[in-house]
């Protein structure tokens, strides 16, 4: 019989949000007989417009895979083992209730609720909120906080999600840190329109794969190092004076007066005036007046006697700081692994491109002060970040030094440069303070995560201890935005600085590739008392999969896919915005669960009814929501404002604000499964100083009242933190910390080495990881198509060290860190710097996880350098930037020694028990 050579695809196209990266790119679900038959882009839709990566058509494979969990499961044998019994869902949530309801009513706290790579962290954080524990957050805290939380202090939004470059005018792009898993469709789109143009793109990273190689430039500069390398530039600009000054005199506080008396209580911070207004040098009128006064042109250079002391202006300590010749290229070159030559080549080029290639919009548009512009004029030089240079213990200030580097070019928010995507920008003042008042039986007192602005609004109490599990916002991490996931489950069995007794974790791996010290965690988990008690009481773990964390729990209860569960991508949380227009996003089952599964949020919910949480339980008992999709349609935030911002109000004609709409949903399924609302031409750019845009975000709902601010060069939070590391003020961290702070809280942007520097003789070797393309955390190693492009992971060993060790193909190596030993195959990659090696990050599994046979490569084969990384330094604390807590990942050193080839890499650990029938 003749082959049909246009077979039917699919008898029914369903329209969603894919889930198989952070992207959140629209997919076209092709159905055949009710079956998932085939995944392609939605052409249609705003992120991705139609193109879709590997990742995202595998994701049948995800939808399909033997890894999926079936039932919920009650741990029978030895934690760890593997040994469960399934039981029903009646079971499951009245043991989960029976677990959780006594400690709410008596010790909130002991409940620690942390969820991974989830995409509802508004939904979770209201839920933690009102059972009343302190102790929540997602994953962002091993992930980027140092990059969001910088951006937030210094420009009221952050890279990545809350940004982008202006993809469509730009003529220079400068990648520091990016891999190639996050965002990747939007990328590559982005990549492509710059090659059509011509437009150069410069990319820093030690390792040169994807957007690098692709890149006209690459800079393979030595881990930990681009801060360092941001601030030689600024040192060049500033040198030749190729700043530019009317944009920073215009949208930063780079006038603003800063006390420079030592004596003086208010050292470090701004100069005020009786309402509470910064205050600048008016050169005429020979005094301090407020920065918005009008008229005035404020000094930018000098010394000033104002009342009882004296203040410089921000510009004049910038000037002090980075003029300094030892960030001079030929000082940091070394340091960097970057020619001095290089770096003042990259500066000329930075300067020429802004200042010389400049772009003009005939849009007149009006700012804060009422002052109208007949034209919007820009740099075309963009830059974009991401975890390269965030996961180091100096990543908050790399983070906010290429901020500073942004500003003086004058190229945030302007044609051409980088631009924030709705709810960005807000100022620091809109965002909530991190809240930790516990009350038995009652809500917390209100958002577990926010901004500190000193050392008043950390979470310690009268004695300085912690009083989150994870230290979050204590003197160890004063500014841990998004919590230290990381750090919970060491600080739990160490009952530092309390025990817990319930550990409730979603869709976080902590027994392997999210874990600092991956076998110490494992030991953590099943470590128990004199007694024999569990250190940890009692372990709740939700999923889609049997991850190797699943055999750790006590109770397993098994989520949806992505493809059968309601999902909601909130303004109020991580939406799909672009620079042009606030977007948000679902997902809706496209097909129902053939297994005794549940959605994970509509568990919650459940679970909130039992508990009796406020907001889940009416005056008569009665569920507030029937699941999570009521939720979605029905909850508000604040009058007007719910998870969702499309067709809003009775009849869903509003946008933005407005009441709950009963068909909310359904209008998003018509739509593909995503609203816009556009931002006017009017306030596309200059968004923080546009009134235009403001008017626009107050309608819409982003705010409740317009929010110009100014772009702070100098963050006045940091200083009053390093002001109490040198003993100014009524609340002192341990002397222990005083240094570290001092150093790390600067209030202009610095950069320091990362701790255990001194270790570069026996260690001479950085060792990072990178998230493959083809893979993201550690869902897609069980997918059968992604595994034939991933199946294991070498080391790759740069050219020099590989001829030095006697290196050929085939070989082995053990991999030495202070902390611990590895054995795994080598290969040799030359376009790498020098002393950096490094792997493919969440290749390795453990036997018996995920349902693969043990035999296969990613548990034979495959490898994680989390092995070799401690979760604490030398002194104790956290092994994390001392600012923000992110986990330093990437500031592993590391030795190499040549050992005979093996069949399998170490260490290896028993195969754990299958927990779902093949």
């Amino acid at each position: 019989m003749p082959a049909d050579p246009a077979p039917e695809v699919s008898d029914e196209i369903r329209k969603t949000t894919c889930y198989m990266c952070a992207c959140r790119c629209g997919i076209d679900v092709h159905m055949q007989g009710g079956r998932v038959k085939h995944i392609e882009g939605n052409r249609d839709h705003p992120v991705n417009r139609g193109v879709l990566c590997a990742k995202g058509a595998a994701g049948i494979m995800q939808h399909r895979s033997p890894a999926r969990l079936r039932a919920p499961l009650r741990r029978t044998g030895p934690r760890g083992s593997g040994e469960f019994r399934e039981i029903g869902w009646d079971e499951a949530l009245g043991i989960a209730t029976n677990w959780l309801a006594p400690v709410r009513e008596k010790h909130p706290e002991r409940l620690a609720f942390f969820t991974g790579r989830d995409q509802s962290q508004s939904f979770t954080g209201w839920w933690a909120q009102q059972y009343g524990t302190p102790n929540h957050a997602a994953h962002g805290g091993f992930c980027s906080v140092s990059m969001a939380a910088a951006g937030i202090y210094t420009l009221g939004g952050a890279f990545w999600e809350f940004g982008a470059p202006d993809w469509e005018r730009t003529k220079l792009l400068l990648l520091f840190g990016v891999a190639e898993d996050h965002d990747s469709n939007p990328i590559k789109i982005g990549l492509g329109k710059l090659k059509a143009r011509g437009a150069r793109v410069v990319s820093i990273n030690p390792v040169r794969t994807g957007y690098s190689a692709i890149a006209d430039q690459w800079i393979g500069i030595a881990p930990g190092t681009d801060g360092l390398l941001v601030l030689s530039l600024v040192h060049v600009l500033m040198t030749a004076g190729r700043i530019d000054l009317p944009y920073l005199l215009a949208f930063t506080n780079v006038a603003h007066l800063v006390d420079q008396d030592p004596r003086s209580p208010g050292f470090g911070g701004f100069l005020r005036d009786e309402e509470g207004r910064e205050l600048v040098w008016d050169p005429e009128r020979h005094r301090a007046v407020p920065w918005d006064a009008a008229g005035v042109r404020p000094a930018l250079a000098g010394t000033f006697n104002v009342g009882p002391t004296h203040a410089k202006p921000v510009f004049q300590l910038m000037a002090e700081a980075y003029l300094d010749p030892a960030l001079a290229p030929e000082a940091v070159g070394p340091a960097c692994g970057v020619p001095a030559e290089e770096i003042r080549r990259l500066a000329a080029l930075l300067a020429r491109t802004a200042f010389e290639e400049e772009i003009t919009l005939e849009r007149p548009w009006t700012d804060f002060r009422g002052r109208r512009h007949e034209r919007m004029v820009g740099r075309p030089v963009a830059f974009h970040a991401m975890r390269g240079i965030s996961a180091h213990a100096n990543g908050f200030q790399t983070c906010r030094a290429i901020h500073l580097l942004q500003m003086l070019l004058g190229t945030v928010e302007t044609p051409g440069g980088f631009r924030f995507k709705p709810p960005y920008p807000k100022p620091l003042a809109v965002h909530p303070k991190p809240h930790h008042k516990v009350t038995p039986g009652k809500p917390l007192d209100g958002p577990h995560l926010g901004y500190p602005r000193g050392p008043e609004d950390l979470a310690v109490d009268a004695e300085g201890r912690p009083k989150r599990i994870d230290k979050a916002f204590s003197w160890e991490a004063p500014l841990a935005a998004h919590g230290m996931m990381h750090m919970v489950i060491a600080n739990a069995v160490a009952a530092d600085p309390y025990p817990i007794e319930v550990l409730f974790l979603y869709m976080a791996n902590m027994a392997w590739n999210s874990a600092m010290n991956t076998a110490g965690t494992m030991e953590m988990l099943t470590a128990t008392d004199a007694s024999g008690e569990y250190l940890i009481p009692r372990i709740i773990v939700a999923d889609a999969y049997a991850s190797e964390m699943t055999a750790y729990a006590d109770l397993v209860l098994p989520d949806t896919t992505y493809l059968e569960r309601h999902d909601c991508l909130s303004l109020l949380d991580r939406p799909i915005s672009e620079p042009d227009a606030a977007q948000d996003a679902i997902r809706w089952p496209v097909v129902a669960p053939d297994r005794d599964v549940r959605p994970f949020q509509s568990v919650l919910l459940d679970l909130g009814h039992r508990l009796g949480l406020p907001g889940m339980i009416e005056p008569d008992g009665t569920p507030s929501f029937a699941d999570y999709a009521d939720y979605i349609v029905r909850h508000q935030r604040r009058p007007g404002v719910g998870p969702l911002a499309g067709w809003r109000g009775e009849d869903g004609a509003a946008e933005g604000r407005g009441a709950p709409n009963p068909q909310q949903i359904d209008r998003y399924v018509a739509n593909g499964g995503f609203w816009s609302g556009h931002v006017p031409e009017e306030a596309a750019f200059f968004k923080p100083w546009n009134a235009a845009y403001q008017d626009w975000a107050v309608a819409t709902g982003l705010v409740d009242a317009p929010q110009p601010f100014l772009f702070q060069i100098y963050a006045e939070p940091l200083a009053r933190f390093q002001a109490a590391a040198l003993g100014k003020g009524a609340q002192q961290p341990p002397e222990h910390l005083r240094d570290t702070l001092a150093r790390a809280m600067a209030p202009l942007p610095v950069w320091y080495p990362a701790p255990d520097e001194t270790e570069a003789d026996d260690y001479p070797l950085h060792a990072i990881t990178q998230r493959p393309a083809a893979m993201y955390h550690s869902w897609g190693a069980q997918n059968a198509w992604l595994r034939q492009i991933h199946g294991e992971n070498p080391l790759y060993v740069p050219g020099a060290v590989w001829e030095a060790l006697g290196f050929e193909a085939g070989d082995w190596a053990d991999v030495v860190s202070p902390h611990g030993r590895i054995s795994v195959p080598v290969a040799r990659m030359d376009a790498l710097n020098p002393m950096t090696v490094w792997t493919w990050n969440a290749i390795g599994k453990r036997p018996g996880a995920w349902a693969l046979d043990p035999r296969a490569p990613e548990a034979t084969r495959g490898f994680l350098l989390n092995h070799l990384i401690p979760e604490r330094r030398r002194d104790g604390t956290a092994n994390s930037d001392p600012v923000t807590g992110q986990a330093a990942w990437y500031d592993l050193r590391v030795r190499l020694e040549r050992v005979p080839a093996r069949s399998r890499s170490e260490p290896r650990f028993p195969p754990q028990a299958v927990l779902v029938p093949r």
